[in-house]
């Protein structure tokens, strides 16, 4: 069952505080709030945009719809009247689709499914359609890197092609990968492409017991465009921790990082 809303924005609020002290958003503010569709049992449904406003944050990440053992995602947005209801919709709520999500290689291969291109255009052609700058691609289990170091020889190759897809397409595919920042780090370097950057987890370095400042420290300001901006599904927020928000914004406001913070996770 999906958390009433009012749970939600308690969760919302504590990290949009953190990070904006609940200003009004401008062209100077270093940080913007946004949570994902998906896990507000929203997937590609078009009253997350309402939830989104509701609650209070100023953007979302809509999600490509499921993949399983289709040629492409589920991905309802590439149809002109249904993407056209959304654009309408997110200008009357005020808000922005700061990326788009292809979740579904959370559990699908990436670098052992075999048409895989066809579902990294389906969704840079929607990002073009829609004006959206970053997707997201997670390795997930089946591409675990710390787990089957044998497949970083196929993941940069493919890497390095849909890099090559995305800087002529003028958008960024975000990653994100189990490997610690140095390893991460090291991987970006050997795809070469500024069309693939980090898409940065706080729960990677947190579960693993490694540094989450440091860790962002590390990758560097350069290497990072967006952030999902919470933890595993083990606590409310308020009560983790391990989570030090205080200090996570201190780091960033060092590095002189800006951009979007995504809450990811229900809680």
């Amino acid at each position: 069952m999906m958390m009433q809303p009012k749970k939600i924005l308690f969760l919302f609020l504590l990290i949009f505080s953190c990070f904006t002290g609940i200003k009004k958003a401008s062209a100077q503010q270093r940080y913007k709030i946004a949570a994902v569709d998906l896990m507000m049992l929203k997937r590609q449904k078009i009253g997350a945009i309402q939830l989104a406003s509701q609650v209070g944050v100023q953007g979302l990440e809509l999600d490509m719809g499921g993949l399983g053992n289709r040629p492409t995602f589920d991905n309802q947005l590439l149809n002109d009247s249904i993407r056209a209801q959304f654009m309408q919709q997110a200008k009357n709520f005020n808000i922005s689709f700061c990326s788009l999500s292809m979740s579904g290689y959370y559990a699908q291969s990436f670098c052992g499914r075999e048409n895989f291109l066809q579902s990294i255009e389906d969704c840079i052609r929607t990002m073009k359609l829609m004006n959206v700058k970053v997707g997201f691609l997670p390795m997930g289990v089946q591409c675990d890197l710390v787990k089957h170091p044998e497949l970083m020889d196929a993941v940069i190759s493919r890497l390095q092609l849909v890099g090559k897809m995305a800087e002529e397409a003028g958008v960024v595919i975000g990653i994100e990968t189990a490997l610690d920042a140095r390893a991460e780090k090291k991987l970006l370097k050997q795809v070469g492409s500024n069309g693939i950057k980090s898409y940065f987890n706080f729960s990677n370095p947190l579960k693993n017991g490694r540094d989450l400042c440091k860790e962002l420290r590390i990758l560097g300001r350069k290497n990072i465009i967006q952030i999902h901006c919470t933890d595993d599904d083990g606590v409310l927020l308020k009560d983790n921790t391990r989570l030090d928000m205080v200090k996570v914004k201190q780091t960033l406001d060092k590095m002189r990082w800006s951009g979007w913070l995504v809450l990811e996770r229900s809680r």
